[in-house]
C-alpha cells in the first residue's frame, strides 16, 4: 500500500520532535541521574505532533480491552524471562543465586531473620506489584510514541509483519546512542554484540507487543507487557543471578540467551499475526 502525504508528513513530524527532545532528555540524564526523561521524551514528541495533526488523542488506543489480554501481556514477559534464567541457571551460564544480593535484601527489608527463600519469594512478590507500578511513568512514556502512535501510522501502508520490524528496529534504534555512550549495557562484551543482541530482543518483544496491539486496539497491552518486562528483568531475575567470568555474553538483555528466547516466542506470535491481520 503506498503511503500517503498526510502519513508522511505526520511521521517526519513525530521523528523530528523525536531527535530534538531526545536531546534535551539525553541531557537530562546527566543532571538528574535518571532514565526517566528521556523515555517521556518520545511520548511528548508523540502527543505534540498529534496536536500539531489535530488528531484525536484517543486514536493512540487509550481503550482498555479485555482483562484477558493483559494478563496476557503481563504474564509473557514473565515467561519469557523465566525460561531465559532456567537456561542460565541450569547450564551454568550464571548461578543460583546470589547470596550477597539476598543478604542486601534482607537489611534492605529490614528482615535479617528470614530465610533465603522467604525472602526471595517476597521480593519477586513486590517486584511483581510495588516495583511494576513504579515503572509506570517511563514506561507510558515510551509506548505512547511507540504502540500508540508509530503502530498505527505505520500500519495505515504497512502490513502486521512490516509494522513490527520497522517499529521495533526504531524503538531499538533509538536506545543505540545510549549504548554507544556505555550508559546503557555493560563495559565488557563488544560494541557491536550488544547492539545486535539488543537489536534482535527488542525487534523480537515489538513482534510480540504489536500483536497484541493490534488484537485488541489497546496502548495499555504493551504498556503491561513493557513494565512487566522492565521489572521482572532489572529488579529480580539479573541481579538474583550470580555471574561467573563469562556471564556478561548471556545475562540480561544484552545477553544472547534472552534474545533467542524472546525470537522463539516472537515466531509463533508473527505467524499468528500474519494470519489474522495480513
Amino acid at each position: 500500500m503506498k503511503i500517503s502525504r498526510d502519513s508522511t508528513i505526520t511521521l517526519l513530524l513525530f521523528f523530528s520532535l523525536t531527535v530534538l527532545l531526545y536531546i534535551i532528555g539525553y541531557w537530562l540524564i546527566y543532571r538528574m541521574g535518571r532514565s526517566s526523561p528521556l523515555m517521556m521524551s518520545v511520548g511528548l514528541a508523540a502527543v505534540v505532533t498529534c496536536l500539531i495533526r489535530k488528531r484525536e488523542l484517543l486514536t493512540l488506543g487509550w481503550g482498555w480491552g479485555s482483562w484477558r489480554h493483559q494478563w496476557q501481556s503481563y504474564l509473557l514477559p514473565l515467561a519469557i524471562i523465566t525460561i531465559t534464567y532456567l537456561i542460565i541457571w541450569l547450564t551454568d551460564l550464571g548461578g543460583w543465586y546470589d547470596t550477597q544480593f539476598v543478604l542486601e535484601l534482607k537489611e534492605n527489608y529490614n528482615l535479617v531473620t528470614w530465610a533465603d527463600s522467604s525472602i526471595i519469594i517476597f521480593h519477586f512478590l513486590l517486584t511483581g506489584s510495588i516495583s511494576f507500578m513504579l515503572v509506570l511513568p517511563a514506561v507510558l512514556g515510551e509506548e505512547i510514541a511507540w504502540r500508540g502512535l508509530l503502530v498505527t501510522e505505520l500500519s495505515k501502508f504497512l502490513s502486521f509483519t512490516a509494522v513490527a520490524l520497522v517499529s521495533g528496529f526504531l524503538w531499538s534504534l533509538w536506545h543505540w546512542p545510549m549504548i554507544i555512550a556505555g550508559i546503557y549495557g555493560n563495559n565488557e562484551t563488544p560494541l557491536f554484540y550488544q547492539l545486535f543482541v539488543f537489536t534482535l530482543s527488542l525487534m523480537s518483544a515489538s513482534m510480540i507487543m504489536t500483536y497484541l496491539r493490534f488484537k485488541t486496539n489497546s496502548l495499555w497491552t504493551a504498556v503491561v507487557f513493557h513494565m512487566s518486562w522492565n521489572a521482572f528483568m532489572q529488579k529480580a531475575f539479573t541481579p538474583i543471578t550470580l555471574e561467573n567470568e563469562n556471564s556478561v555474553w548471556f545475562l540480561d538483555e544484552f545477553g544472547i540467551v534472552l534474545a533467542v528466547v524472546t525470537f522463539v516466542f516472537a515466531i509463533y506470535f508473527w505467524k499468528k499475526g500474519r494470519s489474522e491481520f495480513g
